[in-house]
């Protein structure tokens, strides 16, 4: 590919950065498509200055991460009426210099879930009180899903309940309750502290489904109890694609190359590991 005038931008915005996959997958599919576009990294604290910064250079699209998901908001022209429900966008969409912000995550999530279980009617614990959570919780009331949050700061976790019309327990209680899925939405367990564990492995029954969001590592401790333990896994690998196939849908209108982009994923997985 040769970088030129007539090249788009698109990227990432969030801190830390360092660990995000979604250039290597983002490049992938645009390479692919033969779409003249680059997606890079932009590790930055400040919304103001960022958000002016993708209307001064023109750039197409960016994906926004921690801790700006809803930082963000007041700065767009636009919010997708999901992300504005979620109160967290992961995607803006610059429409000719109108942004736009929406959210992925709960598509994402809900696509890598459905691909393990029928969803509708079921009971899910959802550990976290983040935007993760607050994405996947919304888009799962919305399938019917009796939904639990379980968090460690009980102001948050009831905050999210609330909103969510759900109920709440503390994480240090989440023995006490049982559940269909269970859906792991903080970051412990990511890369480089990988031996970190968010809940007592007793709590996994033989035919829960568990899903964990973190995609690096792809095989998490927790997802390795749960196999243990005789439970269906979902990896953060196959929601972190779908929603970065969303991503890609929403900025150029075209079908996005889900094998190509898994597969750019899966190898830079596995670079990492050998490193």
């Amino acid at each position: 590919m040769i970088i030129d005038q007539h090249t788009d931008l698109y990227g990432v915005l969030g801190k830390p950065i360092g660990h995000s996959l979604s250039p290597v997958m983002h490049n992938a599919a645009f390479s692919a498509t033969a779409i003249n576009a680059v997606y890079v990294a932009f590790e930055t604290e400040d919304v103001d200055k960022a958000v002016q910064g993708i209307r001064g250079l023109c750039i197409k699209g960016m994906s926004v991460t921690i801790p700006l998901k809803s930082a963000v908001i007041p700065y767009l022209d636009d919010i997708d009426p999901m992300a504005e429900r979620i109160g967290a966008v992961n995607t803006i969409v610059n429409d000719d210099g109108r942004l736009r912000g929406c959210n992925t995550d709960s598509s994402g999530a809900l696509k890598a879930l459905e691909k393990k279980t029928h969803i509708s009617g079921k009971s899910c614990i959802i550990i976290g009180a983040g935007g993760a959570a607050r994405a996947i919780g919304f888009a799962l009331r919305e399938r019917d899903v009796s939904v639990t949050v379980a968090n460690r700061s009980l102001e948050r976790g009831e905050d999210l309940a609330r909103t969510l019309g759900c109920s709440h327990i503390p994480l240090n209680r989440i023995g006490v309750i049982k559940a269909d899925i269970l859906i792991q939405t903080t970051p412990v367990g990511m890369y480089p502290y990988i031996d970190q564990f968010p809940i007592p492995g007793e709590i996994l029954d033989q035919g829960m489904v568990v899903m964990d969001i973190i995609y690096n590592p792809a095989d998490t401790r927790l997802l390795k109890l749960a196999r243990d333990r005789d439970c269906a896994t979902v990896s953060g690998v196959d929601m972190f694609i779908h929603q970065g196939a969303e991503q890609f849908r929403l900025w150029t209108g075209i079908d996005p190359p889900l094998g190509v982009m898994r597969h750019a994923v899966n190898e830079a997985l596995k670079k990492d590991e050998r490193n």
